[in-house]
């Protein structure tokens, strides 16, 4: 059986970041910005992240799960920092002795 694909032209618009965030650009940003007025270009600089809501809507062309804003912050898992990896790594050496 063959697996799913991603789709090729989402992924070419947004980014995932890793903590399963959905960045993207805002439609008409790009050019023929003379038109529009300063406050609506300013909106669209902000809030690169997608809505839950929206982000739940492309799970169906990624096929793959994605977090969202409503995961909380302290479920992610984090790279312990060099202080913490000394620490383990010490702890294990005595452990061994």
């Amino acid at each position: 059986m063959s697996k799913n694909k991603n789709h090729k032209g989402l992924l070419k618009r947004i980014r995932i970041s890793k903590t399963g965030l959905v960045r993207h650009r805002v439609a008409g940003h790009k050019h023929l910005r003379s038109g529009k007025g300063g406050k609506r270009l300013r909106q669209m600089r902000n809030d690169p992240y997608m809505s839950s809501a929206d982000a739940k809507r492309l799970e169906k062309l990624l096929f793959r799960r994605l977090r969202g804003r409503t995961q909380p912050r302290a479920s992610l898992r984090r790279s312990p920092s060099p202080e913490q990896r000394r620490a383990a790594a010490a702890a294990a050496e005595t452990k061994t002795k």
